[in-house]
């Protein structure tokens, strides 16, 4: 089995690149999917983040409100940096339940975890490949802002926390370039795939 991580900056089109490898025939986790499933109403980590940071990020179905969270810890490190310990280790564990199961189903498995934060949590080093997604700044800004969540200040302010895809692309063992047409973008896929499964062979 091989253990691919994926990465980039918000809106680089992580996702995109996630789904194209799955295509493929990649086993795909995705990381922002697992945060959402141990937040909600009795999962791992719901009692210890409604405890640590109050009822007012619950809606009327007490569930947590993703975005009324991030408003609270988006400009707060000590704050993020809680959630984050609070969040991650729930989310690896179920992680690593998955890679056991691809494992178990299938011995020559290519497992890829998709998620935003590898290089700056220092999880990267534990794949044995990093695949790093980039775009320019500005198509982060308008991609971001078409998913019609954020405004431009706040995608702005959430990119100037994340570690610049420079930095990211230090470490990578693949870049595919999302910023031109989709279908070069598939082509770059099909390329890191091929290398991928002669790895896995």
């Amino acid at each position: 089995m091989l253990l691919i991580g994926l990465t980039g900056g918000l809106a680089s089109g992580k996702s995109f690149v996630g789904h194209a490898l799955a295509e493929l025939g990649c086993h795909l986790i995705d990381a922002d999917e697992l945060g959402h499933q141990v937040l909600m109403p009795g999962a791992e980590a719901y009692d210890a983040v409604v405890n640590e940071f109050g009822e007012e990020i619950l809606d009327d179905d007490r569930h947590i409100v993703r975005r009324k969270l991030g408003a609270l810890v988006w400009n707060d490190p000590e704050r993020l940096a809680k959630l984050n310990s609070l969040v991650h280790p729930p989310v690896i564990a179920r992680e690593q339940q998955m890679i056991s199961e691809f494992a178990k189903r299938d011995p020559a498995a290519i497992v890829v975890v998709e998620s935003a934060i590898l290089v700056e949590t220092g999880s990267y080093r534990r794949f044995d490949r990093l695949i790093v997604v980039v775009c320019t700044l500005e198509q982060q800004v308008e991609r971001a802002m078409k998913r019609g969540a954020y405004s431009k200040e706040e995608v702005l302010a959430r990119l100037s926390r994340q570690l610049p895809l420079e930095e990211k692309v230090r470490v990578a063992d693949y870049v595919i370039d999302t910023s031109g047409a989709k279908e070069h973008a598939v082509e770059q896929v099909k390329t890191v795939y091929e290398s991928l499964r002669s790895l896995s062979a």
